[in-house]
């Protein structure tokens, strides 16, 4: 199937939707400007001080990592706050709006993304796998506590990528806190959240009807996303510049935010809508 045929098929596909199903990935912050961890080189990119280290993404991410060097932890997790809070969500999240206000039944979004960008583009029925940086609890952990992480502003030396800032506290215990994200080799990730989100998912996963799955950037390492998106039991219309290929759907070598704005534009969707 050449592209303009990839483009019609997926834009009949979600033309005809009563429902619509995001499965996001990392992939779609790239067009925001959000640095793509794909490899350790990706990963190095966006952290040059924990190349000269040695340590690779899976080094950070991992509670171990909070107990071993809470300030080398929180130097990387304080960056990331401080930059996905920052970061404006591209246009694509408004196609994405457009396209499901079209749905009698909405949509709902499955994000393996802990940025929060979703929620910053008027998103409200959303399931975040992995948890969301912008919540914290504590490393212990001493409760079932989870918290919004609105109170702290951390203060990174970028050079060392290093918190020079006050290290976050549990409240209830005083001891050192984390981010509500699940790590890798994490036996402390407190579920309760986004446990709460897969209830509500359900409860619209009930009610919908004719449902369309649009996946994006959404790659094969670590495979929630496609998982999920596939396990629907409909047609996936799949955004991917890699690895793209889908045995029930239409996949789209691209982007999300050329792919989006091509689809948008096989919708007749307006610029004013977007």
């Amino acid at each position: 199937m050449d592209p303009d045929q990839a483009i019609e098929r997926g834009a009949a596909l979600l033309a005809d939707a009563g429902a619509i199903l995001i499965a996001a990935g990392a992939g779609i912050g790239v067009d925001s400007g959000l640095p793509d961890f794909r490899g350790t080189t990706g990963f190095w990119r966006a952290y040059p001080p924990l190349a000269r280290l040695g340590l690779a993404f899976h080094d950070m991410a991992n509670p171990a990592t909070f107990d071993d060097d809470p300030h080398l932890a929180w130097g990387f997790y304080g960056h990331r706050l401080a930059l996905y809070r920052a970061t404006r969500p591209h246009a694509g999240f408004a196609i994405l709006r457009a396209i499901a206000a079209r749905a009698p039944h909405g949509a709902h979004v499955f994000t393996s993304n802990v940025d929060g960008q979703f929620q910053r583009a008027g998103f409200s029925g959303i399931v975040e796998c992995h948890g969301s940086i912008h919540y914290l609890q504590c490393t212990r952990p001493c409760c079932h506590a989870i918290w919004p992480a609105t109170a702290i502003a951390p203060e990174v030396d970028m050079d060392a990528c290093r918190l020079v800032s006050p290290l976050p506290q549990c409240p209830n215990c005083g001891m050192l806190a984390r981010p509500n994200i699940l790590m890798f080799n994490d036996g402390a990730w407190l579920a309760g959240r986004t446990e709460a989100q897969y209830e509500r998912f359900a409860e619209w996963r009930a009610a919908a009807r004719r449902l369309a799955v649009i996946e994006i950037g959404a790659g094969v390492d670590i495979p929630s996303v496609r998982r999920m998106a596939e396990s629907q039991g409909v047609p996936v219309v799949r955004i991917n510049p890699r690895e793209a290929a889908v045995r029930n759907g239409v996949a789209l070598e691209m982007g999300a935010l050329p792919a989006l704005t091509l689809l948008a534009e096989a919708l007749g969707i307006d610029k004013d809508q977007i």
